[in-house]
């Protein structure tokens, strides 16, 4: 569990804009290859201590492996008759 400041909001960056990017038409091995992209440019920034970058990566690969995070919720039907 992420308990830092910093890595809290980098975890929702990366959160939204990968569900944002699935919303787009792309699929897990690109949403992937974003999510490593975004870690590589934490540990080049050194914007996070190493310990955090590594505890958000792995948060964030339970987000993208959790299929529960990219459904789209189905509206129900109206059963009011009149």
């Amino acid at each position: 569990m992420l308990q830092d400041a910093k890595s809290i909001r980098y975890y929702q960056r990366v959160t939204d804009a990968l569900v944002d990017h699935w919303n787009r038409g792309y699929r897990t091995d690109e949403l992937r290859l974003y999510l490593e992209g975004y870690i590589t440019c934490l540990r080049h920034s050194d914007a996070l201590e190493p310990y955090h970058i590594n505890r958000l990566e792995q948060e964030a690969l339970k987000f993208l492996l959790d299929p529960s995070n990219f459904a789209v919720p189905q509206a129900e039907p109206d059963l009011d008759y009149y």
